[in-house]
């Protein structure tokens, strides 16, 4: 007698580590375009809340360099004008070393109880001496603008 082997069927492909896989990088890459996405949010959140304190700053320390005394006062914060005359503002920033050029390394908004104020750091070059040294300002929201309130 003799033995014929039986027919075996082949087993069907195990699919299921493909199938998890694709499941895998299918969230993945969900996760990494909705992570893209609000990283860009905050990101612009944060420059349109920031920008316009840099350019407050920028502007103030542009009339200080340029001599634009009456501009520069008018930047000042209430608080500020109300202890000092423009005449005396001019006075003290004539005396002054001139800056010859200058960065803003940082600007930090805060908003406490309704009060909006912010802190803009500035690296500046004297023109005489060539010396960098670093300055904060401090800058308030008045009336919707920010003001130089030092």
């Amino acid at each position: 007698m003799t033995y014929e082997p039986i027919m075996v069927p082949q087993p069907s492909p195990n699919r299921t580590l493909r199938t998890v896989l694709i499941v895998v990088g299918a969230l993945l890459t969900v996760c990494c375009v909705v992570g893209v996405c609000v990283g860009f949010w905050l990101y612009r959140g944060v420059k349109d809340a920031v920008e316009p304190t840099r350019a407050a700053a920028s502007a103030y320390i542009d009339d200080v360099q340029a001599g634009n005394y009456p501009s520069a006062y008018g930047r000042l914060c209430d608080r500020v004008r109300d202890t000092m005359t423009q005449e005396d503002f001019a006075r003290v920033q004539a005396a002054q070393l001139k800056i010859s050029s200058y960065e803003i390394t940082g600007v930090n908004v805060n908003n406490h109880n309704g009060q909006v104020t912010g802190t803009v750091t500035v690296q500046m070059v004297q023109e005489a001496t060539g010396a960098t040294f670093t300055q904060g300002m401090a800058l308030v929201k008045e009336d919707g603008e920010w003001r130089v309130c030092q």
